[in-house]
């Protein structure tokens, strides 16, 4: 079976689109339905069901679906590992993160990528969301990571893992007695949030918006731009603000914050690998390859 047979196999599944399976790998939608087509024979059996406008993957194509992404990944891994065989694997990398990406992702994998990869000269221009985009655009980086929705249609987006923004205060403020609020409640709650073109704001924005609320509507004291100043701001005040549970692991282990539930209120989001459209430059995809392998990501 054909690597490429595959890869659209696994795009169908994943966007439940014919459509968007063949904007993704930039072929067109008759060659997408070939290639499914010629799977379907292959096996005998169907693989997806159309009801309407809609596609469903039918049992055997759940089953597909699992093991085409674990021999994908073992292509990737298996590609990877040739890859650093046949070169010395030298050259510049100029890569970008979001703020909170940047201060507690980002730094334990590029030390991994040095110390596999010393000949690479790596470089990183941190900022928030909207400015990656920006530097990707306009060339100032060769791959960005990201966190927040989907902005420009000259960039490509890889999903590349799940994060949670959560609602937290310090122990020593007035609302550290809360255990849970309801979103009517948080209306009245004085909050430290994020600055305009973060992808943290963004999210919050979103799940807002799902309950007919606008920023707004909230009370909001201050914009801050970065996690760090939030935390030191929340220290010495009685507000809440909402962070990445991927930030605040220190102060949740040395009791300095507390984790508020706010009733009905979803704020989860991606972090995304970014990359002008169409197929990344050798440096960068070596990158991708590796960051996916780190995380363990299909």
């Amino acid at each position: 079976m054909s690597d490429f047979r595959l890869k659209v196999f696994c795009s169908v599944a994943n966007h439940l689109s014919f459509t968007k399976a063949a904007g993704e790998l930039f072929v067109t939608q008759p060659a997408v339905t070939k290639h499914i087509h010629e799977l379907e024979q292959q096996y005998g059996t169907r693989l997806f069901e159309r009801k309407g406008n809609s596609v469903f993957l039918t049992p055997a194509g759940e089953l597909l679906k699992k093991y085409a992404n674990q021999i994908l990944q073992l292509y990737q891994e298996a590609a990877f590992e040739l890859g650093t065989l046949q070169s010395k694997h030298s050259g510049k990398l100029r890569l970008g993160a979001s703020t909170t990406i940047g201060q507690y992702l980002i730094a334990p994998l590029l030390a991994k990528y040095y110390e596999k990869f010393p000949q690479v000269e790596l470089s990183l221009l941190n900022g928030n969301t909207e400015m990656i985009e920006n530097a990707v655009l306009s060339h100032t980086i060769d791959l960005g990571v990201v966190e927040g929705r989907k902005h420009h249609s000259g960039i490509k987006y890889v999903d590349f893992m799940d994060d949670e923004l959560v609602a937290v205060v310090h122990v020593k403020s007035k609302l550290a007695h809360l255990d849970e609020l309801t979103i009517d409640e948080l209306t009245h709650i004085p909050l430290v949030l994020r600055e305009r073109g973060s992808g943290t704001l963004e999210v919050i924005e979103g799940a807002l918006k799902e309950h007919n609320l606008k920023l707004s509507s909230l009370q909001i004291v201050m914009h801050l731009g970065g996690t760090e100043s939030i935390k030191s701001f929340l220290e010495h005040s009685n507000c809440m603000a909402f962070l990445s549970i991927k930030s605040i692991q220190k102060e949740l282990n040395m009791g300095q914050l507390k984790l508020i539930k706010v009733k009905d209120l979803v704020l989860m989001r991606k972090f995304w690998l970014i990359h002008l459209q169409g197929q990344p430059e050798p440096m960068p995809e070596s990158f991708m390859r590796f960051a996916f392998r780190e995380y363990n990501k299909k």
